[in-house]
């Protein structure tokens, strides 16, 4: 799913091709995609869009008369910048919107059509779509210990909660708690002063470098590879690859369709976690440590 530094770079990179521009068609091929019924989705046609937002994992385009488009990826969803009234082919493109100069397409990968296009009319309505979690470059130290900490939950769940922080998932929380070097699965409620002020430095350090590093990209080329899985990350998708910090394997926790990645060594004291469905499986011969599990895989 495009996280804060990917909705950041779609944003960085709408902005020069749309601000100004009138919206001449919006097209639909899905009729699924839309949520909304009033107003219709044509009362943006022929208005100009005046700012561009991003709530949460959305973007929301803003056009004369105070109306809105607000688009949600989800997890398969991508923008694709085109030449003007480009067609939709194949059962994965969903929509266009037709500018003078261009034309938004909205593709979703595989059958799950889990992407959603909300048209809403006033700033007050954007609030009623917001999920309400802080924006942690809004946030200050206290705010943010105070929002993670409210319920006592394990920071990967805490940090990708949309009703806690604003715009992180699965890829960014797994290189924020490696940066801070905190257990995934440790509980907010555990943490100490120093750990807590570590975490606030590590999300916002590794939020702003990739956002930096996105949007610098965003300035040349339209970002057509939206992917959670970069070659400069930490730890997210690198399972079984070396530990940039001190080289050691890092390991997973798999469940349902998404996996944490984390070091055993960095980041829980060379504990490896379990995962659900292995563990289940090896019950007591399941490796509590990383010279056990060295040593499982010799047998």
């Amino acid at each position: 799913m495009p996280e804060l530094p990917d909705i950041a770079a779609y944003i960085t990179a709408l902005e020069p091709r749309v601000v100004g521009e009138p919206i001449e068609c919006v097209r639909l091929a899905s009729p699924f995609l839309l949520r909304t019924v009033e107003p219709p989705v044509t009362s943006v046609e022929g208005r100009r869009v005046r700012e561009l937002r991003r709530i949460g994992k959305r973007i929301a385009i803003g056009v004369e008369d105070d109306l809105w488009l607000v688009l949600h990826l989800m997890i398969a969803g991508r923008l694709h910048w085109r030449a003007a009234g480009a067609k939709l082919a194949g059962r994965n493109q969903l929509a266009a919107f037709d500018f003078p100069n261009g034309s938004l397409v909205l593709t979703e990968a595989g059958a799950k059509r889990r992407a959603s296009l909300y048209v809403l009319r006033g700033k007050a309505s954007l609030h009623e779509i917001d999920p309400g979690g802080i924006d942690v470059f809004a946030s200050d130290p206290d705010s943010f210990r105070a929002a993670l900490s409210a319920e006592n939950r394990t920071l990967k769940r805490a940090l990708t909660d949309p009703r806690i922080v604003s715009g992180i998932g699965n890829a960014y929380s797994d290189e924020i708690l490696h940066a801070a070097q905190l257990s995934p699965i440790k509980l907010t409620h555990k943490l100490t002063s120093d750990e807590w002020e570590n975490l606030f430095a590590a999300t916002r350090l590794t939020l702003q470098r990739w956002i930096d590093q996105l949007q610098n990209e965003a300035t040349t080329n339209f970002p057509e590879k939206v992917t959670a899985f970069r070659k400069d990350m930490a730890v997210h998708g690198r399972y079984g690859r070396p530990c940039p910090r001190c080289g050691e394997k890092i390991q997973r926790i798999r469940y349902a369709d998404n996996e944490t990645n984390y070091c055993a060594r960095c980041q829980t004291a060379g504990k490896v976690l379990a995962d659900r469905s292995l563990s289940r499986l090896l019950g007591k011969d399941w490796p509590r440590t990383l010279d056990e599990l060295e040593a499982l895989k010799r047998r």
